[in-house]
């Protein structure tokens, strides 16, 4: 963990006038739909969207076409592994995380930035009168469901399938944690597919946003 640049944005939002809320991290497993909901949020509150797959990448989808290096990652380790290289790459992202939202801080910029990397454990120690994080949730059938709707599974040949259901599989195991992770740290849950999605975030939030980029 980077605790200089934790501390300094700490001490950041510590200093100077309070500012209302002025930054929102969406956390939650491949496919659960923070993009969307980040984009939603966006258009409502005219603020910059960032994501934290912009700031280092990890093998991701395995899907439409695979790079070679990909398909033999998930072809070639146990799914216990696949999941703990995850986890170590979230680890390794945090330090870019906390930077990216320090000088945001600095500059008295609004953002919302949502990724997987935006983990529970990590995101409660920051919540503030000026940054609020959630964690966006589906239940393990509605994932395997999307995945296979978007990656066209009856379509793939068996061992296109085989990597597939390793991603699934990492998927599922990283959402578990999560979901476990944001109940002790008290960090919301939200419901990907409830119709009010927008209108709960924004009841959480309260009245006190910046509107605008600035």
């Amino acid at each position: 963990m980077n605790t200089t640049t934790e501390d300094s944005l700490q001490a950041e939002r510590k200093g100077g006038n309070a500012m209302g809320l002025r930054q929102i991290l969406i956390g939650g497993t491949s496919h659960v739909g923070k993009s969307t909901l980040a984009a939603r949020l966006a258009a409502r509150l005219q603020w910059p969207v960032g994501s934290t797959d912009d700031m280092a990448r990890h093998p991701g989808r395995p899907w439409p076409d695979p790079r070679p290096q990909v398909a033999e990652f998930y072809a070639g380790l146990s799914p216990e592994t696949i999941h703990w290289f995850l986890k170590v790459h979230h680890d390794n992202m945090w330090p870019l995380i906390t930077q990216r939202l320090a000088s945001t801080a600095a500059r008295q910029e609004t953002l919302i930035l949502e990724g997987s990397a935006l983990r529970p454990e990590r995101t409660t120690s920051l919540r503030s009168t000026e940054l609020a994080a959630f964690l966006l949730h589906l239940s393990p059938e509605r994932l395997v469901q999307r995945m296979h709707a978007t990656s066209a599974y009856r379509e793939q040949d068996r061992s296109r399938r085989m990597i597939i259901d390793r991603f699934i599989d990492r998927s599922l195991r990283d959402s578990a944690d999560l979901q476990a992770s944001a109940r002790q740290h008290d960090v919301p849950i939200l419901d990907a597919e409830q119709p009010d999605l927008l209108e709960t975030v924004l009841d959480h939030i309260g009245g006190d946003v910046a509107v605008g980029g600035a």
